[in-house]
């Protein structure tokens, strides 16, 4: 099968381009020093003759979005609209990262699949009119919303906590948001899996199972550092005021990936017992 993966320079379009060429697909990885996914013409002739099209591409600054939200809405939704649509007349189905930044972040059980958005971000908004733009141009789209991401390939929450930890002797983290921390690597499998089962065209959920609070995964990201994890001391989100507000609640639910037969991402803490070491490595 072929691939297009945009955005492929990033922790998780690293771990995704690598993944698929281990399983024996044919990658075409590019960033925007190679595609601009705003240049109409540009996504024309790069997305013909593939399979797949993998949107990994994002503008992620989600503090700097609430200054720049016209710029983020270029990348996050621009872009995949102009993709989606090259997809269509191509004959190959898209796949669009998305986030929990949709949701309110106000409720007590997983959201669901086809839970009403209602992001509270700048960030939030120009991803939803992504997934919007995408359903529209494309029927035949894949829409995979993730959330806490942490990797090898960049930098990420973790391997912040364990070097600040390590210099400071400690420190204070949040323990009033709750979402599942998400390997890279388990999103890039999960996607091609989808793809590879054939999967209906729709919006699903790769995040991984169980939740925590980041006062929680940092503790375990200390531990993982052989640093004891009291040095971890929590505090709330009125500690910390940000541009951007931060949905207090991140738990995604993974019932269509189970209709579609597709197994979900493991619990979060056997995942990370499995990634850690090697993510605080590099």
């Amino acid at each position: 099968m072929r691939w297009l993966v945009t955005g492929a320079n990033g922790m998780l379009g690293q771990d995704l381009v690598a993944l698929l060429g281990e399983r024996g697909h044919e990658v075409t990885a590019v960033d925007r020093d190679v595609l601009d996914i705003t240049d109409p013409a540009a996504v024309d002739g790069a997305v013909s003759g593939y399979d797949v099209v993998a949107n990994v591409a994002a503008f992620t600054a989600v503090d700097a979005a609430e200054e720049q939200e016209g710029a983020a809405f270029t990348v996050n939704a621009v872009g995949p609209q102009l993709l989606a649509r090259a997809a269509r007349h191509a004959g190959a189905r898209i796949v669009q990262i998305s986030t929990d930044y949709v949701f309110d972040g106000v409720a007590t059980a997983p959201y669901a699949e086809d839970a009403p958005i209602a992001p509270r971000s700048a960030y939030g908004r120009t991803k939803a009119a992504g997934e919007w733009a995408v359903r529209a141009e494309n029927p035949d789209h894949l829409i995979v919303r993730t959330a806490w991401l942490y990797g090898a390939q960049g930098g990420c929450f973790p391997k912040t906590i364990a070097r600040v930890a390590a210099e400071k002797g400690g420190l204070d983290v949040v323990a009033d948001q709750v979402g599942q921390p998400t390997w890279t690597v388990d999103l890039a499998d999960l996607v091609e899996r989808l793809v590879a089962a054939g999967a209906p065209a729709g919006t699903y959920h790769g995040t991984s199972a169980g939740q925590t609070s980041w006062y929680g995964f940092a503790q375990a990201a200390v531990a993982t550092a052989g640093l004891d994890p009291q040095i971890v001391r929590p505090t709330t989100s009125d500690a910390f005021v940000r541009p951007a507000p931060r949905p207090a609640y991140s738990v995604l639910g993974h019932d269509a990936l189970s209709a579609a037969g597709v197994e979900p991402i493991g619990d979060w803490a056997e995942r990370w017992a499995v990634a850690g070491a090697g993510v605080l490595a590099d």
